[in-house]
């Protein structure tokens, strides 16, 4: 049986460090803040997404001033991101639908926010999280891989995975499980070649 309490004891209590952008995404408190800067991290490393993000908010922190910058401006920003050119425009065009449709408010439901184009649960549940403060589960590769590598789940996809762990998963841990598997997949618990020797969960994982 997986001890899962002793997992997050033991990761809340590691001393690996944590990538500027998760730091910063920890900062953010603000649904607006975490959903665009979510939609720049999508198949983009932190190294590269976290000055692009500092560069963005420099032009606009808010989605009423997102709607006015121009999408070249925007572009010139976020660069290298991966498919940076698309999430320039996204970015502007849910902005201005936020602003003209929504009210200037981020939904906080997933089913609302999963409407928005190229928003998926990953980013929904990201935004509800750490935006609102509302019990979500944001799996993405790092959390998909992990659960599965030490047996707590057997999914085969990070939807999957996402409503395995809502079955299982006390609730009281949905908030930070994220950032912690994030910071453990990044630092040690890596696609290949793990680091299992340093692990500090390595007593409750499966896969020896």
């Amino acid at each position: 049986m997986i001890e899962i309490d002793k997992i997050v004891k033991a990761l809340s209590k590691s001393d690996m460090p944590r990538s500027d952008f998760v730091n910063l995404m920890e900062t953010f408190k603000n649904p607006y803040l975490v959903l665009i800067g979510c939609i720049l991290s999508l198949r983009t490393n932190d190294k590269t997404t976290y000055p692009a993000t500092l560069r963005m908010l420099e032009l606009a922190k808010t989605p009423e001033q997102m709607m006015r910058v121009s999408v070249e401006d925007l572009e010139k920003a976020i660069y290298p991101v991966g498919f940076y050119k698309n999430k320039a425009k996204q970015i502007i065009e849910l902005s201005r639908q936020i602003v003209e449709e929504l009210n200037g408010k981020v939904p906080d439901e997933i089913e609302d926010l999963i409407k928005f184009n190229g928003v998926g649960r990953k980013t929904a549940n990201l935004v509800l999280a750490k935006g609102f403060n509302k019990p979500a589960i944001c799996v993405d590769v790092h959390v998909h891989r992990i659960f599965n590598r030490i047996g707590y789940v057997n999914t085969k996809t990070p939807e999957e995975t996402e409503f395995a762990l809502r079955e299982k998963l006390p609730i009281k841990y949905w908030l930070d499980i994220n950032t912690l598997m994030v910071t453990l997949g990044q630092n040690i618990c890596k696609p290949t070649k793990p680091n299992c020797l340093n692990c500090p969960i390595k007593s409750y994982c499966q896969q020896k």
